[in-house]
């Protein structure tokens, strides 16, 4: 059996060391290290005994390439094998020296692991080391090239499409005529998600050609005229509204949910503050809370120089046992008696026109009762696929989860998954093997759901299960209730935006 290949130097120092056997460092070290000195100089003998091992070796310049083999080991065998070894490292290797041995000492372990497995060679020669170590595949390059030459052809068409519809229009509109429906080129049949694509393909065709400049009546003439562009395009739609009223106003309703979405506060007064708490939790499959970890600030933000010197009047109801924090510059007594962010100097101001963080607390905890949602997923295999069943539970009710995305995992190439029951929408992402759940709003009226489905795989699968949402509610109940000026206690304006991320979120 041979136990270690290694390369070292004239001294015994390993340079590069590859153990076939289950080998301490200490041992392989200490077996190199005394190899040199068991060499008797003026001997021709490439192998060299003790007691326990032999060493089999080739010298290379300043370097050794040594085998440490058992005493039963086949010697001829052994020395085939050193043969092999040696005419690797010029390989990888361009000068046989210590640092050029190091710098590729990888390349050469992965090599060394072709020649020998559990102690016993492979038949190899140095032809098949070099292309196993490359993992170069036929198969793979025919399928690159057929895959991009498809896509040329497609983006082709693509284009060859666009100019002949971009032309008809032209035609068109040089005869006065109504401009063909661009839509299904024709035909109903075809979508208005495939409309609209076209339509922006069109367009998008259009932008870098300079349509040519119509005669002008004598007189000052405009080199430059800014939004011109804008205008064709604009004719160019409503042109298509009149073709395709239907498509145009739904993409007008997404803009514009897509914009309330997007929107900030829209009664944003002088005094303004965000409360913002991210969570990052880790749960075990079969239950138990492994670590949930709450981050909560608030920031004041003021843009009218009046009301810089303010307090706060926070509300606190959290019973979870929050560690609260306020900022150095902030009163802490002020807060731990009367529960109010206020400066310690109340003669100094808040900062103006920027966000200053003024208090955060922080909740970590392994207690189960205190996870916002539940997730069980529970894989059960049946013959060849896996039956999985996934359902969420909202413990905390006084919460409200928007765009809740529960992802699972899937096995790479084994298909769609076939889906039974299932509470809101689906998603399958299939270039990235993963099934998205998705639930528009999880609340005290929705507060449990469910999802079934079919697919081959083993239960490990389907698992990291993550979750994110986001929600207007925060988890700790600490709020701002009131806002007074230090001068007189007269209330202040304020408005607040309140925002409950994931950071992390894992069932493992």
């Amino acid at each position: 059996v041979l136990l270690a290949a290694a390369v070292c130097t004239k001294a015994g120092k390993a340079i590069v060391s590859r153990q076939f056997v289950e080998m301490t460092r200490t041992r392989i070290e200490g077996l190199l290290a005394a190899f040199p000195k068991l060499m008797n100089t003026g001997k021709q003998h490439t192998f060299v005994e003790t007691e326990s091992v032999r060493y089999v070796y080739q010298p290379m310049e300043k370097l050794y390439m040594v085998l440490i083999t058992t005493k039963n080991s086949n010697i001829l065998e052994d020395l085939e094998t050193l043969r092999l070894f040696s005419r690797v490292i010029p390989e990888y290797c361009r000068a046989l020296e210590e640092n050029e041995i190091s710098e590729h000492c990888f390349d050469l372990i992965f090599a060394f692991d072709e020649i020998v497995a559990l102690g016993y060679r492979e038949n190899v020669n140095l032809a098949q080391i070099r292309t196993f170590t490359e993992m170069d595949s036929h198969e793979e390059k025919v399928f690159r090239a057929v895959r991009e030459t498809q896509e040329r052809e497609a983006k082709a068409e693509m284009r060859r499409k666009a100019k002949e519809l971009q032309q008809a229009r032209r035609d068109a509109e040089r005869h006065g005529k109504k401009a063909p429906g661009f839509g299904g080129f024709g035909s109903s049949a075809i979508s208005g998600g495939m409309t609209a694509m076209i339509t922006e393909t069109i367009i998008e065709t259009e932008k870098p050609k300079v349509a040519p400049a119509p005669a002008r009546p004598s007189g000052p003439s405009k080199a430059l005229k800014l939004g011109a562009k804008g205008k064709e395009v604009d004719n160019f739609v409503d042109k298509l509204k009149s073709e395709g009223e239907n498509i145009m106003t739904s993409v007008g309703k997404r803009s514009v949910e897509a914009a309330k979405v997007l929107a900030p506060p829209i009664n944003m007064e002088s005094v303004h503050m965000k409360i913002e708490e991210k969570i990052s939790l880790t749960c075990g499959r079969d239950g138990g809370l492994q670590n949930m970890e709450l981050h909560g600030m608030i920031m004041l933000h003021i843009s009218d120089e009046k009301f810089a010197r303010i307090r706060l009047h926070v509300e606190n109801e959290d019973k979870r046992g929050v560690q609260l924090q306020t900022h150095p510059n902030v009163d802490k007594k002020l807060f731990t008696t009367e529960s109010q962010i206020g400066l310690k100097n109340p003669e100094k101001s808040f900062p103006i026109n920027s966000d200053v963080g003024v208090l955060k607390w922080r909740l970590q905890t392994t207690e189960e009762s205190f996870i916002p949602l539940t997730i069980n997923c529970w894989p059960s295999e049946s013959g060849n696929s896996c039956d999985v069943n996934i359902e969420y539970e909202l413990q905390e009710e006084s919460l409200e989860l928007n765009d809740v995305i529960i992802t699972i995992p899937l096995p790479s190439g084994v298909g769609t998954p076939v889906i039974g029951e299932i509470d809101g929408e689906y998603r399958h992402d299939s270039r990235r093997n993963l099934l998205e759940w998705c639930l528009p709003v999880i609340d005290a009226k929705n507060k449990s759901g469910s999802l079934e489905f079919s697919i081959a795989g083993q239960p490990n699968d389907f698992f990291p299960v993550q979750v994110s949402f986001i929600s207007k509610k925060n988890y700790c109940n600490i709020q701002v209730t009131k806002v007074t000026q230090v001068d007189g206690n007269s209330p202040v304006r304020f408005s607040t935006e309140t925002t409950f991320l994931v950071d992390k979120y894992e069932i493992l």
